[in-house]
């Protein structure tokens, strides 16, 4: 393959986008090697149905959150950082999309729909190649600081919680805010935008449990 077919082939019609999606994802990781600056786009989701969306947060008002935290905690989301899932899981789809169509030529229209296995299978890979990892990313957070303790610290529901659904919490470490997977203690209901306390957690499945603050 010569360096004009693989640039044909990177960015033809079908792999156009994807190409520049990992261009981009490339950019992101010199600047964060060369800043030390990490722009996270973890599992932020703004799960509640009233809330807005002025974050670009994922935001799902018609079904249960917490069938969308199983769905992460699946995927190791919970433990795994996000950006190190996406960008994997792109290159693996970009690959896999690129060789497909140098080797099988086929109309564009089939290139396209071909992309969506290819991501489910670059997904599902990714989380087969990254499972090892788990016990190293389990000790340090996504900036390669050592992991907080929760225990005791108070912050905000960013959904409604009660029983035994799991919803999303924010906490502040000094001014950088995290989000965690947090359950209500005793399985009373609480509110989105109640704050909370962590009183408990799960180590193993990264869910804490909370209940209202007696400060709120």
């Amino acid at each position: 393959m010569t360096f004009q077919e693989f640039l044909n082939g990177a960015f033809s019609p079908v792999n156009t986008v994807l190409s520049v999606l990992l261009v981009l994802s490339v950019i992101y990781w010199i600047f964060t090697i060369l800043t030390g600056l990490d722009i996270d786009v973890g599992i932020h989701s703004d799960l509640d149905p009233g809330a807005d969306a002025p974050d670009g947060h994922f935001h799902a008002p018609d079904h249960d959150p917490s069938a969308w935290m199983h769905f992460l905690k699946f995927l190791n989301l919970d433990i795994v950082p996000v950006t190190y899932f996406m960008t994997l899981s792109l290159l693996i789809t970009w690959l896999g999309s690129f060789y497909l169509n140098y080797f099988v030529p086929m109309p564009v229209w089939m290139g396209v729909l071909a992309i969506f296995p290819l991501l489910v299978a670059g997904i599902l890979l990714t989380r087969l190649i990254l499972k090892p990892l788990n016990p190293f990313f389990r000790e340090i957070n996504h900036k390669g600081e050592r992991a907080h303790d929760f225990l005791g610290r108070e912050g905000r529901l960013k959904s409604g919680i009660q029983d035994n659904k799991i919803g999303m919490m924010e906490v502040f470490i000094g001014s950088d805010p995290m989000t965690l997977m947090v359950k209500s203690k005793d399985g009373k209901k609480l509110e989105h935008g109640t704050k909370v306390m962590i009183v408990d957690e799960e180590p193993e499945k990264r869910i804490y449990y909370v209940q209202k603050s007696m400060w709120s």
